[in-house]
């Protein structure tokens, strides 16, 4: 665990805002140069604080109207079988996270798919066909209200 003073803090909560935020942009955001700017963002990188930056993608914008999270669970739970699992969800493009949780489930996967028609050719044909899949349980996302942000 690293420790942050109010000055990480600030540039932590700038970068959870505006990752694309330059070490000189958040100098003058923050009342500080340029130059202790990127040292103080280098140090956080080096410390596993920022783990990347990431772009937001508007998925109704790009045509994927539907997000449904699934529950799955494996009919096997050997170490093959998870890994089996996690290798071949991963590669299916539409399912956008991969949580291994602890549950009633064994997976929850967030998929986004253009229509209702869209996301049951997903279930059918990349993820009812996955190795080790049993049951599966589906909840559609109506909204959502908060997105991640800064913790």
């Amino acid at each position: 665990m690293i420790d942050l003073d109010d000055t990480d803090r600030a540039l932590l909560r700038a970068l959870a805002a505006d990752a694309t935020l330059s070490a000189g942009a958040l100098g003058r955001r923050l009342g500080i140069s340029q130059p202790t700017a990127w040292r103080r963002m280098k140090r956080l990188i080096d410390a596993g604080a920022i783990a990347g930056r990431r772009l937001v993608l508007d998925e109704a914008a790009l045509g994927f109207g539907v997000t449904v999270f699934l529950g799955v669970s494996l009919a096997a739970k050997g170490r093959v079988s998870l890994e089996d699992f996690e290798r071949a969800v991963s590669a299916i493009p539409e399912v956008q996270t991969v949580q291994y949780v602890l549950g009633l489930y064994d997976y929850r996967l967030r998929v986004v798919a253009r229509d209702l028609s869209d996301f049951e050719r997903v279930l059918r044909r990349r993820i009812m066909t996955l190795p080790g899949v049993g049951q599966v349980d589906a909840n559609v996302l109506l909204s959502e209200e908060r997105r991640p942000g800064p913790l």
